[in-house]
């Protein structure tokens, strides 16, 4: 079933990213408010609209958050790889993800205090723009 949903989610989210599924979503609206005169621009008209959008919103969050936990999942494995591959890398970062908010934070701010004062990481930055 996993292996099902994921191949569905997966094509679902490409074709959504797409020009066309715009301009099919484009076309839809465009058809519905067309159709205003036609009905009188009625509740009735107005319910399809918003029932179709919140369906497709509703569907669509489920699939894109499928695709999203995939693409991170893959880039944290390649990222453990490349930690475990480099001598000079520290393997306690392999994992870290797992780790609450406030633990990742404090680790950030060790990192950071191990990168030097604001002051020479900011003159870093600013010479790694200069560099453009």
């Amino acid at each position: 079933m996993d292996r099902i949903f994921a191949a569905f989610a997966h094509r679902i989210a490409s074709w959504s990213g797409q020009p066309a599924a715009f301009i099919l979503a484009a076309l839809v609206i465009l058809g519905w408010i067309v159709t205003g005169p036609i009905f009188h621009y009625s509740d009735t008209w107005q319910l399809i609209i918003n029932t179709g959008t919140t369906i497709v919103t509703f569907l669509m969050v489920f699939l894109i958050q499928n695709a999203q936990n995939r693409d991170g999942s893959a880039i944290q494995a390649k990222i453990d790889e490349l930690i475990r591959a480099i001598s000079t890398a520290r393997n306690e970062f392999i994992g870290i993800e797992h780790l609450t908010e406030a633990e990742l934070e404090r680790i950030k701010a060790v990192l950071e205090k191990e990168c030097g004062d604001d002051a020479r990481h900011r003159l870093s930055i600013e010479r790694l723009i200069q560099r453009r």
